[in-house]
């Protein structure tokens, strides 16, 4: 009963969507729409609360488990905020209407992929929704700066579309099945050989790649900043996040192979690359994608770890945290107090340094940590460390140390209930104990323990010639194409020539 209403209260948002565009329909209508919107994403609560886990997820062309019904509640939530949010912030914009259609238009597509059970279904959900993703940048086509943001955008997409659906349509022809759950059983893929299994693998890694903006196609995110900020908002947040979700779904292909180690190379690029552009970027949106990069970094390697799970929870966490970053970045202003924050003495640093290699080392003891989990570890030590260095280390006097321990004591409760609460809720979905390449852990260890050392290095050499240079070529690397920018010298040149 409550899978029909899911499936009915979408159909009625379509209808909603196509009546916020007929001319004669009130603008106020758009209030309604919004409304209609909030029903699916509480209709999949309701799905994913009542689900039982030893019932088949199978139902006609959809599968229904867990792992759907979560990323299509996620999915369909963010358009909910982000649309109640434009309700306002939009209003005047004579794209206005168009702007709610499309927003449905995307994330509903998206959530009937990541629904579906059939090949066909999930290809043709994906790139709906790259289309309406596509059409978003662009969404003020009198911008010649969005028109080609947009289409910059548009051609990476369809590549990207084009290469899943060959890797998709060869998995089927090969198993004989056009339904993942029938096609990914280990059963199947034993028909697959070493050199289909190493094509198949390769192509999802380059289709999932580029709507992620890892290396090197990170550009087009750059790019994407001219957009209106709610659309930014649902990009970073529920669709470059679906290369965690589309890795994780074809898990089974990916056990031992080399696209393994193709995949931590190009994330690790991602992460230092993204890392940089956060840290030398000015421009707060930038900033955020820089970030965004970095994050889908750190995501795919736990997805080529075979940690599956932590990158469906990190894809999660991220996607509320940076959405709500760019609902709030109009308000992103530095403000100057009168309180100076404290230098942290030799000790308060190094009991935040032991305090987050314990809270590391009691993850991995907990998960029953292998090789997969390193990453997941290494990478709760350092965010715990690094909380601490700014909320009690750096604080602002005794009090300020008292409030940000308060804070951060907060934070690590409120993270243990909602770990323990992801575990509970994806196991036996989402695979937890895929054996990785020895070749891949050991990579990332060389990576992390190289990176880290050039990055010391740098930080403690920051008047020599080789810093200067690296800053300025992340500066560099952060900014937009030469037309993506209307005050660069050759448009304008262009453009006062065209006038006359």
């Amino acid at each position: 009963m409550f899978v029909a209403a899911f499936f009915l209260s979408l159909m009625l948002l379509a209808l909603s969507a196509a009546m916020v565009l007929h001319p004669r329909v009130p603008v106020r209508f758009v209030r309604i729409h919004v409304g209609i919107s909030g029903l699916p994403p509480l209709l999949a609560l309701v799905n994913l609360m009542t689900h039982r886990t030893g019932t088949s997820p199978t139902f006609g062309p959809w599968h229904l488990d867990a792992l759907a019904w979560l990323t299509a509640l996620f999915v369909l939530t963010i358009g909910f905020v982000v649309q109640r949010y434009s309700v306002h912030q939009l209003l005047g914009d004579r794209h206005y209407r168009s702007y709610f259609a499309l927003l449905t238009l995307t994330t509903g597509a998206a959530s009937v992929a990541w629904l579906s059970n059939d090949f066909r279904l999930l290809l043709a959900g994906w790139g709906v929704t790259l289309f309406g993703l596509t059409w978003l940048i662009r969404l003020n086509g009198d911008w010649q700066v969005a028109r080609t943001a947009g289409a910059r955008a548009g051609q990476l997409f369809a590549l990207s579309w084009l290469l899943l659906a060959i890797s998709v349509v060869h998995l089927a022809l090969a198993t004989g099945h056009w339904q993942l759950s029938a096609a990914l059983t280990q059963r199947s893929l034993a028909h697959l050989g070493a050199w289909d299994r190493t094509s198949t693998t390769l192509l999802l890694v380059v289709a999932v790649a580029i709507p992620a903006a890892q290396f090197p196609f990170q550009r087009w995110l750059l790019d994407s900043v001219v957009a209106p900020t709610p659309v930014s908002a649902v990009m970073h947040a529920g669709v470059v996040n679906a290369g965690g979700i589309i890795l994780t779904r074809f898990a089974p292909v990916f056990s031992g192979e080399a696209a393994q180690i193709v995949l931590i190379v190009l994330s690790s690029i991602s992460v230092l690359l993204g890392t940089g552009i956060l840290l030398v970027q000015v421009d707060y949106k930038r900033q955020l994608v820089g970030s965004t990069i970095a994050q889908m970094g750190f995501m795919f390697i736990q997805c080529a770890l075979g940690a599956y799970l932590a990158a469906i929870i990190h894809a999660v966490l991220h996607g509320l945290f940076k959405s709500a970053l760019f609902l709030q970045a109009g308000s992103a202003v530095y403000r100057e107090g009168n309180s100076v924050p404290t230098t942290a003495s030799r000790s308060w640093r190094l009991a935040g340094t032991a305090l987050g290699l314990l809270v590391g080392a009691g993850f991995w003891f907990v998960v029953r940590g292998s090789g997969t989990d390193i990453m997941s570890a290494l990478l709760l030590a350092w965010s715990v460390s690094f909380a601490w260095s700014h909320l009690i280390a750096m604080g602002y006097g005794q009090v300020g140390r008292w409030v940000g321990g308060l804070v951060f004591t907060a934070a690590l409760i409120v993270f243990g209930v909602v770990l323990a609460a992801f575990y509970a809720l994806l196991h036996g979905t989402v695979p937890q104990e895929v054996q990785s390449h020895p070749a891949a852990v050991m990579l990332v260890i060389a990576i992390l323990v190289l990176s880290s050392a050039a990055g010391a290095w740098l930080s403690r050499h920051r008047s020599s010639l080789l810093y200067a240079r690296v800053y300025l070529w992340l500066v560099r690397l952060g900014e937009p194409h030469r037309d993506a920018v209307e005050s660069h010298p050759t448009y304008l040149t262009e453009k006062l020539y065209a006038r006359r």
